[in-house]
């Protein structure tokens, strides 16, 4: 496994209270000047104590414009000196405390900011937001004014102008606090999805794939929507939108083809020019999207990169103890995207005569085609034979050497519960799918070690590193983990990893439920109390904990055949979606588990010989299929349609269930795919 250095590392110097942290984030602030606090009763008394107000500033340790805003200001003794004296200075990390991100992230949006990292904001001693915004230069520029000038004006409100501070508070907390107000019920039939991923598809660049315009993010709730639609339609120009995306995406510069792993998004329209951080949470949504398309294309270039993606995982991003860490950071000695990028002579000198065949494929020239550098990409698209790909395969390799003696970007290696879960559900649908037990394996160790070492009782923690857990864990991580369970049952049979999803589904309704909606709030009834407890329903980089929590409850009921599970899952679908109806793609995740109430294909596999039946089972695109093993019919739930026809089938069979209609038995495994396709009701 490669070595990169901890993001944690940092400069030598005195340490501020950042030095008892095991965030990596944290800890690269640990030698700042700054006073820093971390988020905690503590911080808050000491605001309260001195009536200073509270700069909160909040990023993560992948985060370019957080590392920028760091070395300007925090580093600076004389910024650092106007910081101290002012305020109470809280730090957090976004990724560790994505409840604090969201709260004070959603005020800036009612400010009329658009957002982003790093998050700065202005508090009263009790925590309440005021006004806030980014990045802030140390000096005016970017239209934005200095800093410093920006701590002297802010503070001079507090003290001479309280009135505006009190209205702001006023109308930002009424604001977070209001809730949304539903509509009435809100019916979405398959027809009106359709609609839906024809008005995304609407969106999507021709020729470069993706949502027009730039930046260009991997949106997977999006893309996974509209390949639904194919599904459902039997229309291939959903699938081809989707393919021609991700062909885009695996021959782009936001995909590294020296080492695997795609960055967080491209800043320009043709995936050119990525933003370098690595994160384990696109990858895993990824590696999931390339799976679907490898089955339903064939094109061996998705198969490829998602082999490739593992392969970085586990030389890269594999911990000790199995899991995965976080991130990779964009920045190495002080350059975003150093690391990755290339100048002619280098690859001529390492590749000599070879060198005139590799640069024409991969777009590098004496100019450069990124600010004087060359980021490798194939996005010329120029014929490539077998023979070709493997001299590609062998030049690739003696580049990645080289670039293995560079100076690395630091790794994030904390564990997150959500994140994993998403990666362990990863590993074990692409595995099942593209027949990679070793992927499935991987996924197995990881899910052991959060069961066992991130849990207590049937609680989630969400945070690890160096034994240090941080708990309670958030709906993010019930939802993620239970989704990984179940995608590992699925995947293996092994009952446990059915029971494991059961506990925790029942410890999330004890803590989580929010009545409100039906749904789940982020944070639970016994966590540490904030201005107003977070309870969002949108997707952000990774589908929203409801959306997941939707979808689980769905295979829940199908696997267990309890239907309390499902009409769990429709009221917080019916609650969610009355609220938001004028937000839909939005909620591209719950719109998925909408199709998954619709259109699931339930695969029951039946007698001694099921395990060959399931290898086939498993072959089919994860999102719409359910795999329920079930040796004998006793060992079907209570009523289940296809109880009748096992007792009275063949040995050994599958059946496929749609709604309370079952097929007839399948006894050849690769006619199971075809059955499910005929038993799909068609809309469009």
């Amino acid at each position: 496994m490669s070595a990169h250095p901890t993001s944690a590392q940092t400069s030598s110097g005195p340490e501020n209270r950042l030095a008892g942290e095991t965030s990596p984030y944290l800890l690269q602030h640990k030698h700042n000047p700054v006073a820093w606090w971390p988020w905690g009763p503590a911080a808050l008394e000491e605001a309260q104590r001195t009536n200073k107000p509270i700069l909160l500033s909040v990023g993560y340790a992948a985060c370019h414009w957080c590392h920028v805003m760091a070395h300007e200001s925090f580093e600076d003794g004389d910024t650092a000196a106007v910081m101290n004296e002012l305020f109470v200075n809280i730090k957090v990390d976004r990724e560790e405390r994505p409840d604090i991100d969201q709260i004070y992230m959603s005020a800036l949006h009612h400010l009329g900011e658009q957002g982003g990292w790093p998050l700065t904001m202005f508090l009263t001693p009790k925590g309440e937001p005021v006004w806030g915004g980014t990045y802030f230069p140390k000096t005016s520029r970017y239209g934005r004014a200095a800093f410093v000038d920006v701590l002297r004006e802010v503070s001079r409100l507090f003290r001479e102008e309280p009135g505006k501070i009190g209205q702001n508070r006023d109308a930002l907390m009424e604001r977070l606090e209001a809730k949304a107000r539903p509509v009435g019920k809100v019916v979405l039939g398959s027809d009106d999805l359709n609609q839906l991923a024809l008005q995304i598809g609407g969106a999507f660049d021709q020729r470069h794939g993706g949502l027009r315009g730039a930046p260009k993010f991997p949106n997977a709730a999006l893309y996974e929507l509209v390949w639904r639609a194919g599904l459902r339609t039997g229309e291939d120009r959903f699938f081809k939108l989707i393919e021609h995306t991700l062909d885009h995406i695996c021959e782009g510069g936001i995909y590294d083809h020296l080492g695997g792993g795609f960055s967080r998004y491209s800043v320009d329209e043709r995936w050119l020019v990525p933003h370098f951080e690595k994160m384990l949470y696109d990858n895993a949504q990824l590696l999931e999207l390339l799976a679907l398309a490898d089955r339903h294309s064939g094109n061996p270039l998705f198969r490829q990169r998602a082999a490739e993606t593992v392969g970085w995982l586990a030389r890269e991003m594999t911990t000790a103890e199995g899991a995965f860490s976080a991130s990779l950071d964009a920045d190495s000695e002080g350059e975003e995207g150093k690391y990755y990028v290339w100048s002619l002579a280098e690859v001529e000198q390492v590749l000599g005569s070879d060198a005139a065949f590799f640069v024409q494929h991969y777009d590098v020239t004496a100019e450069g085609n990124f600010e004087g550098h060359n980021i490798l990409n194939l996005l010329k698209h120029l014929p490539r034979s077998i023979e070709d790909e493997a001299k590609l395969a062998m030049l690739r390799q003696k580049l990645f050497m080289l670039r293995e003696g560079r100076i690395r970007p630091g790794l994030d290696d904390k564990v997150l519960a959500d994140w994993n879960g998403l990666m362990i559900a990863a590993l074990a649908n692409a595995g099942a799918m593209l027949e990679q037990p070793d992927w499935i394996a991987r996924a197995d160790k990881a899910f052991d070690f959060i069961a066992k070492s991130m849990t207590r009782g049937d609680r989630l923690g969400h945070s690890w590193r160096q034994g240090k857990l941080l708990y309670p864990g958030l709906a993010s991580d019930f939802a993620c983990m239970i989704r990984a369970a179940l995608a590992l049952y699925e995947a293996t049979g092994r009952r446990e990893r059915l029971d494991q999803a059961l506990a925790w589904q029942r410890a999330f309704d004890a803590a989580y439920a929010n009545p409100q909606n039906g749904g789940y709030y982020l944070t639970a009834s016994d966590a540490e109390g904030l201005v107003v407890r977070p309870a969002s329903t949108t997707d952000d980089a990774t589908p929203n904990p409801n959306a997941l929590a939707a979808q689980n409850l769905l295979r829940l009921a199908a696997l267990t055949g309890n239907d309390q599970w499902r009409e769990r899952a429709d009221r917080l679908i019916d609650g969610v979606l009355s609220a938001t109806a004028d937000n839909l793609l939005s909620h591209a995740a719950l719109l998925n588990a909408v199709d998954l109430r619709l259109n699931a294909a339930e695969i029951v596999l039946t007698g001694p010989d099921h395990e060959r039946f399931a290898a086939a089972a498993l072959r089919l695109p994860y999102a719409s299929r359910i795999i329920l093993r079930a040796p004998s019919a006793a060992a079907l739930p209570a009523g289940h349609p296809a109880q009748a026809k096992i007792a009275a089938g063949p040995a050994s069979a599958a059946f496929v269930c749609v709604g309370q209609t079952c097929s007839l038995p399948v006894t050849d495994p690769d006619r199971i795919a075809e059955v499910v396709d005929a038993m799909r009701p068609r809309s469009g």
